[in-house]
């Protein structure tokens, strides 16, 4: 297989993206299994190198996609005006220039000039100071890409998707429906499936309610949709348990024995989720036909510019990206030709 193109947005000027970026690539082992474009400016990366006093690292600055080297980190100059750049500041042209990145690479997606896309973070409110509608990451390539979305948190410890993300807490209950748990329960079987490669997986779906309801003391949506939602999927062969009481749910036992994890909405399952695996945590935008992957740290506007960023989060996206990037591919090949594909793997008994 060919080495992996993953292309980078660059994010927030203003915040830890191109530091977390430089600090990830110049571990040079990188680049023996992916080419990374970063889209950007090369008047930025020189004012965070000397800021950063990380003048040991350099990119390979291009004018056109097809002048990368496979071999060094490229970085596709998209934009040559004087940049303005305030480390830890909110500023309407910060957020504008990361708009501009996330759509020039978003553009090379849609050609196929790039396997995977790995974003920076944003700082959403100084870019809908500009672009109307703007909503974050996820919303915007779904509206760019075929399917559906689903955000899952992934980590060594656990793999977590959301019946919804970011609303209101008081909006949560009426998203809290049979078709709702089904649908979003059934993409993260498939994503288990299709971008993890396991083959039947099983998933914990967390209640609503403290105590998972207990028994309609503490609400009743858990025996009015979730129980009924789980044994519907059971009948479709989808391996769904619950509902677990959120607050207990999070041991190492459980987390061990279930390979999966629908939460019910955004801070019940990633107050968890941060807590256990800040650091090495990733955003995967599933369901859609291109493999977009996240840290799950925003722009760090307190700590931007000082050299303290952690990248650890990026580096983990990168390496999720492209492992999913090859997972897909595997299981294209297996399901085009299963025949043919476990022959290659099968011994040989005419010997």
């Amino acid at each position: 297989m060919s080495k992996i193109k993953v292309g980078i947005s660059i994010g927030d000027l203003n915040g830890i993206g191109l530091e977390i970026i430089i600090k990830t690539f110049k571990d040079a082992r990188m680049m023996e299994f992916c080419t990374p474009i970063v889209y950007g400016s090369s008047k930025v990366a020189s004012i965070n190198r000397k800021h950063l006093e990380l003048l040991d690292f350099n990119f390979n600055i291009i004018e056109k996609f097809e002048n990368l080297k496979h071999n060094k980190v490229n970085l596709l100059n998209i934009w040559s005006d004087d940049i303005d750049i305030h480390f830890g500041k909110s500023t309407i042209y910060s957020g504008e220039k990361a708009f501009e990145s996330l759509k020039k690479a978003t553009e090379a997606l849609k050609n196929k000039q790039i396997d995977v896309l790995v974003t920076a973070p944003i700082n959403k409110a100084s870019i809908k100071e500009k672009v109307s509608g703007f909503i974050g990451h996820t919303e915007f390539l779904e509206g760019n890409f075929d399917g559906e979305s689903l955000m899952i948190m992934t980590s060594e410890k656990m793999k977590i998707a959301f019946l919804t993300g970011h609303i209101a807490l008081e909006n949560v209950k009426k998203f809290v429906t049979i078709d709702n748990l089904i649908a979003k329960t059934k993409k993260l079987n498939n994503s288990l499936i299709k971008d993890f490669g396991i083959r039947s997986p099983k998933i914990a779906v967390l209640g609503l309610n403290p105590h998972a309801g207990e028994n309609g003391l503490l609400g009743d949506e858990e025996d009015e949709y979730i129980v009924p939602a789980i044994k519907l999927l059971k009948e479709e062969k989808i391996l769904a348990f619950g509902p677990y009481p959120a607050d207990s749910f999070f041991t190492s036992k459980n987390l061990r024995n279930f390979d999966g994890i629908l939460s019910m909405y955004h801070d019940q399952g990633l107050t968890a989720f941060k807590t256990l695996s800040f650091s090495d945590g990733v955003n995967f935008t599933a369901g859609l036909n291109i493999v977009r992957t996240s840290p799950v740290h925003g722009t760090a506007y307190e700590i931007a510019g000082k050299g303290l960023a952690d990248e650890t989060s990026f580096r983990e996206a990168i390496f999720l990206g492209c492992n999913i990037h090859k997972k897909r591919i595997e299981f294209e090949l297996l399901n085009k030709n299963p025949l043919a594909f476990n022959s290659k793997r099968a011994p040989n008994r005419a010997k």
